[in-house]
């Protein structure tokens, strides 16, 4: 379920603005999109396993408020970040 040391390095690399940007909203939403993908595809199995349902609607909204804030402040940058990760809006 959790995502790997080594393909969250990846993440950061690939969707980092500076060269020591570990936190910016685009690499926070990258990662919180690879975890919603990984327990979207464990509940698809487990139609019942409530709580791990319970964690992704947490993390969904969460990655919904980065989007927002990400909106608000810049709009080109939540445009291509939401067409980089082929998140519906």
């Amino acid at each position: 379920m959790a995502i790997t040391k080594e393909r969250k390095t990846e993440l950061i690399g690939e969707y980092q603005r500076g060269k020591t940007d570990t936190g910016s909203p685009e690499v926070q939403i990258a990662i919180l999109t690879t975890r919603v993908n990984s327990l979207t595809e464990h509940l698809q199995g487990h139609k019942r396993d409530f709580a791990c349902r319970r964690g992704l609607l947490m993390l969904v909204s969460r990655r919904r408020r980065l989007l927002d804030y990400l909106k608000k402040v810049d709009p080109k940058r939540y445009l291509d970040i939401i067409h980089r990760l082929d998140i519906r809006k």
